[in-house]
């Protein structure tokens, strides 16, 4: 067999792959996808519908049930968020944006003491390194949150 020249590996190399229309990876990246173009749109309720339907279909997808947290918080709804929080913490624990919108939840829901005790998963370890993958600019807003509890208690 014939060694192919350093052009023609480099074509071969980027050849896009085709991706079955029904993959499941594709079909789940294309609704958190669409749920984030929703919500970017201040069409919360919209995205929320586009996870909802997905789960439907994936009830125990972490990256579904992560996302639904995400959003439910950013529209209010505090508990659900932790709802939806911590049944993506059941499927993947020491998630940290899963962590991170459940302290929020929790904090906002006055649950004090219980996000200072979530909120303590992303100062070090897995937790951390979770957030820091995923969302590093989450974690200076996390530590001010747990400084912000820690007061509150005291005071």
């Amino acid at each position: 067999m014939r060694a192919q020249s350093a052009p023609a590996r480099s074509k071969n190399a980027h050849r896009p792959v085709a991706v079955p229309a029904n993959d499941p990876a594709m079909l789940l990246a294309r609704a958190r996808n669409a749920a984030y173009a929703e919500a970017s749109r201040g069409n919360l309720g919209g995205g929320l519908g586009v996870l909802y339907d997905a789960l439907q279909d994936e009830p125990m997808s972490h990256d579904l049930l992560s996302d639904m947290a995400a959003l439910l918080l950013a529209a209010g709804k505090l508990e659900h968020a932790a709802g939806y929080a911590q049944r993506a913490l059941q499927a993947r624990s020491l998630h940290g944006p899963s962590l991170y919108t459940l302290a929020f939840a929790l904090s906002g829901l006055g649950q004090v003491d219980r996000a200072i005790g979530v909120l303590t998963e992303l100062q070090s370890g897995a937790g951390r390194d979770s957030l820091q993958a995923e969302a590093p600019e989450l974690i200076p807003v996390a530590m001010i949150e747990l400084e912000r509890l820690h007061r509150s208690r005291s005071a």
